[in-house]
């Protein structure tokens, strides 16, 4: 009876397709701003050849990364419906748990991954909503000076309603991304009757044709025919909201089609008019439909600075959650939407970024030279994550995985490879994001590692510490006594400082340990774990396991501790948290230009009162000592 109920509440295929296209396409929806203009922008010839050469790139580059890779074989690849970078690694090291140094690999790939997917969220919004704007230079050139201006004010307005999250707002992103890949299509279809010769560039013939003729030449403007496969990845990352068949139906009936007719229609126009290499996209339309092209694009390249913004806060949130990023502020902005949330220090950092951006090259084509050396390095580390996963759990024969791997690591490295020599001419930016964000991440991941070595290497065995006390005879107190505390395993160091200087005891002593899993969610039924400890059945070691999606919410949820037999009153209960003060020995195994930077997260981390949501008034913090 549940199945069929829920069979029943569960929306159609089509409307959640609908709700897809307004979110998970918007970042590739908007490549039509600037895509064409910048292959041309390398001084290429327009002649049939070329356009027909250029067309095929885009075409076949669409069908190879973002249909075949991603739609059709990656997505496969989910974690409990949950996709992104994050959930791809931890399903890569399910096939490592047994080999260290794999896992290391896998570990640091995914890390440089996520790294590089800062640096591309950066850009995106800097790159979308300039070239979105940038249609006044066309359609009145006289205004052509208010450009970054206006780029500037519209980016502050769409940083500031984020701490507002994105519900109310996200209802009108479908309608308006519905309307704008119908106004491509529209738009492209009108132009390809009027030169239908385009049409022929579905042939791979023009593609190979182009690039033999044009030899280097042909492999730079790869460089170019990649800002149209931009966003690929985000279909990949929000299948956790939307599912697999939405995303894929959404794609192949609609957003394709789309995209393809508006691509061909830029060609189609440029066969006519080679003086609309200006800006192919807005000449597509007649001269009254201009301005409201102009405020439609400049939404849609909101929607897509919106996903990518969003897409930051969901991989910090993994982040954190997995151990790999200081703990942050997080905040829930629905109370039906638990991927839906803000976190004001990732905000604040990326809008400074971005206008930092904006300032300093003041034009998309000027930022095309930065856009896509980011994207297609998270294209390799998701090929080769795939790979991986296809090879360990999948277990495909060999020569069928190392022809994935073979295919589209040979087609990621052409477009890494091409972008990379646009590295002096802005592409260095998106790299040195990534490698600061990179550095952050793995020092984290070094120190947290020093400290529960340190941790471990003075754990004491409840049984152990209950004959001390047999011994000793401590004072007993009314109460229950929580410990909060990072080890699995035996007495936590914040109890022991506790005992020696207070030498008293609670009557119900619980030792509290948080465990994110590699899985996205954890239910309740299977959240909690608890043992028992002692003779009087005093000790409670419990365990709360939440998901790499989830936050932890330890005043709800130790009320599901009533249900196994442990009942605790939080009104006469005291939370003990340790405060650890940090400091390194001279040969230390963490390198000296790690220290101060461990320390200075390891200090400015959100502290655990307000992350775990414990009750502030009944806390009591522990300070102690630690060199590593």
């Amino acid at each position: 009876m549940t199945t069929s109920s829920n069979n029943q509440t569960k929306p159609p295929l089509v409307v959640t397709a609908l709700s897809a296209i307004g979110v998970v396409f918007g970042d590739i929806g908007t490549s039509p701003l600037y895509a064409v203009k910048e292959v041309f922008g390398n001084h290429l010839a327009i002649d049939k050849v070329h356009v027909l050469g250029v067309l095929s790139l885009i075409f076949w580059a669409l069908v190879l990364v973002v249909t075949i890779k991603y739609a059709i074989f990656i997505m496969r690849a989910n974690n409990k419906g949950e996709g992104g970078i994050m959930a791809l690694m931890t399903l890569a090291l399910q096939s490592s748990k047994d080999k260290p140094n794999r896992k290391a690999f896998i570990i640091s790939m995914g890390l440089l991954g996520a790294a590089l997917f800062y640096g591309d969220g950066i850009i995106t919004p800097a790159i979308s909503v300039l070239s979105a704007v940038e249609g006044l230079q066309i359609i009145a050139p006289s205004l052509g000076h208010y450009v970054l201006l206006i780029t500037i004010a519209v980016l502050c307005a769409l940083f500031t309603i984020q701490a507002k999250g994105t519900g109310t707002v996200g209802k009108l992103f479908s309608p308006i991304m519905c309307l704008w890949f119908g106004t491509l299509g529209t738009l492209g279809l009108i132009n390809i009757l009027k030169a239908p010769t385009v049409l022929a560039a579905i042939n791979p013939y023009y593609a190979v044709h182009l690039l033999m003729e044009l030899g280097w030449h042909g492999y730079l403007i790869m460089g170019s025919v990649v800002l149209a496969v931009t966003g690929a990845e985000a279909l990949y990352a929000d299948m956790g909201h939307f599912g697999l068949k939405p995303i894929r139906y959404a794609w192949f009936s609609f957003v394709f089609p789309a995209l393809l007719l508006n691509y061909f229609g830029q060609g189609a126009l440029l066969l006519e008019n080679p003086k609309a290499v200006a800006n192919p996209f807005y000449l597509l339309a007649p001269s009254w439909a201009m301005y409201p092209l102009l405020i439609l694009a400049t939404l849609a390249s909101v929607i897509a600075s919106q996903a990518v913004i969003s897409g930051a806060f969901s991989v910090t949130r993994q982040a954190i959650q997995l151990g790999y990023s200081p703990r942050m502020n997080i905040q829930h902005t629905s109370g039906d939407e638990m991927g839906q949330v803000y976190i004001p220090s990732v905000n604040w950092l990326l809008m400074v970024s971005v206008f930092i951006v904006v300032l300093s090259f003041q034009s998309s084509s000027a930022l095309a030279s930065a856009y896509g050396i980011a994207v297609t390095g998270t294209m390799i580390v998701d090929t080769i994550l795939a790979f991986i996963v296809i090879q360990g759990l999948w277990q495909w024969k060999k020569l069928a995985s190392f022809l994935f791997l073979g295919t589209f690591i040979t087609v990621d490295f052409l477009f890494f490879s091409s972008n990379s020599l646009k590295i002096p001419s802005g592409g260095w930016l998106p790299l040195l994001i990534g490698l600061v964000i990179f550095i952050i991440m793995t020092t984290w991941i070094k120190g947290r590692t020093l400290l529960s070595g340190y941790l471990e290497d003075r754990r004491v065995l409840f049984e152990d510490f209950e004959e001390q006390i047999t011994i000793q005879r401590p004072i007993m107190v009314k109460g229950t006594a929580i410990y909060l505390t990072k080890s699995l395993h035996g007495v936590p160091q914040v109890f022991l400082h506790n005992f020696k200087h207070n030498h008293v005891l609670h009557q119900q002593i619980i030792v509290l340990t948080i465990v994110t899993t590699n899985e996205p969610f954890v239910d309740r039924a299977h959240r909690i774990k608890i043992r028992t400890f002692g003779h009087q059945k005093q000790f409670f070691r419990i365990k709360f396991y939440y998901g790499f999606q989830q936050n932890a919410d330890i005043r709800q949820d130790l009320t599901l501790c009533a249900q196994e037999g442990v009942n605790i009153d939080l009104k006469q209960a005291s939370f003990f948290i340790s405060h650890e003060q940090l400091s390194f020995r001279q040969r230390s195994p963490m390198p000296k230009w790690r220290r101060a930077l461990f320390l200075f997260l390891y200090h400015n981390a959100s502290n655990a009162i307000d992350f775990f949501r414990i009750p502030s008034e009944r806390v009591i913090e522990i300070g102690i000592r630690i060199e590593l």
